[in-house]
């Protein structure tokens, strides 16, 4: 008799959970956790003090492989980052395939592959302004800080690519430069 139940009792668990239906997950253990309240971004949010959702950073915190850049944009600051600011990396292919593979990505298509403002986006007339033009002298006789500075920073009417270029691919760029294209 007990063979019986056992046996009806392991079909019975068998049919049971045996669903047809893809769309069911079965049972929730803890309902709670399973369907949690989800906030938007911007949307109110009564578990905060403040009502928001999105957080601010903690004051003081920098974003990973962010470094602070101690100058601002204008023409002092970036003669004084030319003064104080020296190319860490050595001339080698490794450096140079990396700084003409950063070029490509991010300088090519205003200052060209030549180097010499005449990019996609300007010959195209998708750009009104004429880019700068880094291999004539005047751009020759600038200090590798001085270039730094006009990547993180901007110059002029370029903006600044500090935050879309990592700082070891900035000083690749500039050995680029300076060896391929100024030569």
């Amino acid at each position: 008799m007990s063979r019986i139940i056992l046996l009806s009792t392991i079909a019975l668990l068998a049919v049971i959970s045996c669903d047809r239906t893809r769309s069911s997950t079965g049972w929730d253990y803890m309902p709670d956790m399973y369907y949690s309240n989800a906030y938007e971004s911007y949307t109110f949010n009564p578990n905060f003090g403040d009502n928001l959702t999105m957080r601010t950073p903690v004051e003081g915190t920098v974003p990973r492989e962010m470094v602070p850049f101690a100058w601002e944009k204008s023409d002092e600051e970036r003669l004084a980052a030319g003064e104080a600011l020296l190319n860490p990396l050595k001339i080698s292919e490794k450096n140079l395939a990396g700084g003409r593979e950063a070029y490509e990505i991010f300088c090519n298509s205003c200052h060209g592959p030549a180097g010499d403002g005449q990019g996609y986006l300007f010959t195209s007339k998708r750009y009104p302004y004429p880019p700068a033009n880094l291999i004539n002298d005047k751009v020759k006789a600038l200090k590798d800080g001085e270039i730094y500075h006009s990547i993180t920073v901007g110059y002029g009417i370029m903006g600044a690519h500090g935050g879309m270029i990592r700082p070891e691919d900035r000083w690749k760029i500039i050995l680029h430069i300076r060896e391929n294209l100024q030569k």
